[in-house]
């Protein structure tokens, strides 16, 4: 089943969302956005979890990631190649019985392999000096991001997580502090950082000089109520890290919210065929084997309809001015216009229907599984684009786009024994706005490998082609 526990996350700041663009590897969704795709959310483990794992598995422990860099209204050649090709490896991590330390290294091959070509194009004849200019590209720190990752656990419910990262082509750090701390039926979470990157529907990232939030959620029960309240406050303009024009959300602007927010989940089975003893025994000619799921969340065809509705309600303390601005790293200034509520109140939800075929136990054919949604994330911004549309008003035509339904598509097909390939599509549901009203808004293609011994985990390979970007990570238990 599509995760729709992504309507009642995507109302605050703390969402993470996949992005090779940090060593951490993840950036923020904004609160008031259309919900992202399941393939975009993070993993549940650390990155620097993910690195230790995953080295186990490729040559010298290094794993490669992409992301493009940070365009700006005229790129050179060489900030072009910035963030290209990127590989990554965990140098470090000492560790005790309730403390490790750890240390990642990325380096960026393309722009060392361009900046040797140009050095050797640009010289009339191979002398000595031509190799000894070609040698000192390796010792140019914009080729290396060193990140230092450290977790604290204080009790069996409690720990602490402290990093910070540099990218040799950037100014200045990226720092991140979390507490954790886990009760019988909630979980606390206190995060602050300095910056702290988000990114919105249209793949733009925004840096917030100074994010702090503590937040306080249910854990899922059997009777579907979860409920979630926090406060946040965002310190200083927010600046653009990749976006040439555009006005800074307004849910990132300077101020204190509180917000609480609450969700009701139901499912429906229309069939399902329960796991039973024969599938997870085989009987051959040399014995009897043991033979579960490659996932034991796939491992039962059926075909379900799960609905969930919830609200949200916001107020702000501070930052009320109509008129706010932000500067962008390339000096450019970014204003907004948009006049933010002091107090309001909202409803959201989704619907979701899934047929799976196949056990995922088989080598080959045992697993063809389509999960659609549609999701509502503004039903008062969805009211009122329905009325700016019979009253023609062209004014708020983004607005109207930003609160239409969404509808998604999931294709998960098996390849080969416990490699699967999947699609991630998005879909802007807007038939007012004329031919290119309704169109598909986003997709992720990824492919998987299931590891058997983690019950439900997997090692995914993923790229979206509208951030141009792409990474491999570790995902555990994602539905």
């Amino acid at each position: 089943m599509a995760n729709l526990q992504t309507a009642i996350d995507s109302a605050f700041w703390d969402q993470p969302i996949s992005s090779p663009r940090t060593l951490e590897g993840s950036a923020n969704s904004i609160p008031g956005e259309p919900f992202p795709l399941d393939a975009a959310r993070a993993s549940r483990a650390l990155r620097i979890q993910q690195l230790s794992f995953l080295g186990l598995g490729f040559p010298l422990g290094i794993i490669p990631s992409y992301a493009p860099a940070s365009p700006s209204p005229s790129p050179s050649e060489k900030e072009l190649e910035l963030g290209s090709f990127a590989l990554e490896s965990l140098l470090l991590r000492p560790s005790i019985s309730n403390w490790w330390l750890g240390l990642v290294g990325q380096f960026r091959p393309k722009k060392l392999i361009s900046d040797i070509k140009r050095e050797f194009s640009a010289a009339e004849d191979l002398e000595l000096s031509v190799f000894t200019s070609a040698a000192k590209h390796v010792l140019d720190k914009s080729l290396y991001s060193i990140g230092l990752c450290s977790q604290l656990s204080i009790g069996p419910s409690t720990s602490l997580l402290w990093s910070t990262e540099r990218h040799g082509h950037k100014k200045g750090k990226r720092s991140k502090f979390m507490l954790y701390h886990k009760l019988l039926s909630h979980d606390i979470t206190l995060e602050a950082a300095w910056p702290q990157l988000f990114i919105n529907h249209k793949a733009q990232y925004w840096d917030v000089p100074e994010s702090v939030s503590l937040n306080m959620a249910s854990l899922s029960s059997d009777s579907g109520l979860r409920y979630r309240f926090g406060i946040q406050k965002n310190g200083g303009q927010p600046e653009s890290a990749n976006a040439i024009d555009g006005e800074p959300p307004a849910a990132l602007m300077p101020g204190l919210c509180a917000k609480a927010a609450f969700s009701y989940e139901q499912r429906k089975d229309m069939w399902r065929n329960k796991e039973t003893k024969e599938d997870l025994i085989i009987k051959t000619d040399k014995g009897s084997f043991w033979r579960p799921a490659y996932d034991v969340r796939l491992r039962e065809p059926h075909a379900a309809i799960s609905t969930i509705i919830g609200g949200a309600c916001v107020a702000w303390f501070g930052g009320k001015e109509s008129s706010m601005a932000g500067e962008s790293q390339d000096g450019h200034i970014a204003v907004s216009t948009k006049k933010r509520s002091p107090l309001s109140a909202d409803l959201f939800g989704s619907i979701c229907c899934t047929v799976q075929h196949g056990k995922f136990r088989r080598i080959f054919a045992d697993l063809t599984r389509v999960d659609a949604r549609l999701d509502i994330s503004s039903v008062s911004g969805l009211a009122k684009s329905i009325l700016n549309t019979f009253s023609r008003n062209s004014a708020s035509s983004a607005d109207n786009l930003l609160f239409s339904p969404r509808l998604n598509f999931i294709f998960q097909q098996q390849v080969l024994g416990p490699l699967v390939f999947r699609v991630d599509s998005k879909y802007l549901l807007d038939a007012a706005s004329g031919k290119d009203g309704s169109h598909m808004e986003d997709v992720i293609y990824s492919l998987s490998y299931s590891l058997r011994l983690l019950r439900s985990g997997k090692v995914v390979a993923w790229y979206s082609p509208k951030r141009k970007e792409g990474m491999i990570e570790l995902r555990l238990f994602e539905f």
